[in-house]
């Protein structure tokens, strides 16, 4: 009965200790990975077409429109992007239309990219580019995203040569798809974590520290 006792006594004081220490640690912020869309769209020239909902420019003599990129975390804390990119025929025309997806871990690395094109209904999709490019650390993530960016547009060209593709904008697509993939790999921020300062330590009051001498 007493050894019972005991124990609890022991168990309790663990856990009274275990409470008073975690007042005194300090928290950690956990880190993250953002889209700064206002950079993003200042760079393709502004979100002026449909309300704000996309950005109008022209590259190599055609026209193209990239829409607010949609944002999504990924089970192990990073990110995953995915971008429309119109190129805009003309009036009477149908548009063709592309996809570029982007994916970034917790630790702020770019992970993967993969991009596909809408022909007139038809699809063609390139294979998926792995990279190791550290947004931490500046020199690594630019070559690393620029190796990743010239892989997607190889491929993508080597698969819409065989369509014998002679629209000037449909041939240059893969060209745009790289401009919104730098564009965007530029928009993308890695905040580091944060340590919050501790709360003050105040050392423990001596035994009879309060009891008057005098007494």
């Amino acid at each position: 009965m007493y050894h019972h006792s005991a124990m609890k006594k022991i168990a309790s004081g663990s856990c009274f200790r275990a409470v008073i220490l975690s007042l005194f640690v300090a928290p950690q912020l956990q880190a993250e990975v953002t889209v700064d869309n206002d950079a993003l769209g200042k760079s393709l020239g502004g979100w002026d077409y449909n309300k704000g909902k996309a950005a109008e420019y022209e590259l190599s003599g055609s026209k193209y429109r990239t829409y607010r990129p949609e944002v999504t975390p990924t089970p192990e804390g990073g990110i995953f992007i995915s971008v429309r990119v119109d190129y805009c025929r003309g009036v009477f025309a149908t548009n063709d239309f592309a996809t570029l997806e982007m994916t970034f871990s917790a630790d702020g690395t770019l992970a993967s990219v993969q991009s596909s094109i809408a022909i007139q209904g038809k699809k063609i999709t390139s294979d998926v580019v792995r990279s190791g490019a550290d947004l931490g650390a500046q020199s690594g993530a630019i070559g690393g995203a620029v190796k990743m960016g010239g892989d997607l547009v190889a491929n993508l060209t080597e698969k819409l040569s065989r369509e014998n593709l002679v629209e000037a904008g449909r041939v240059t697509f893969p060209a745009a798809i790289k401009h919104n993939f730098n564009k965007v790999f530029q928009a993308v921020q890695f905040i580091a974590p944060v340590v919050a300062p501790m709360a003050e330590q105040k050392s423990p009051a001596k035994p009879g520290a309060s009891l008057d001498p005098r007494k």
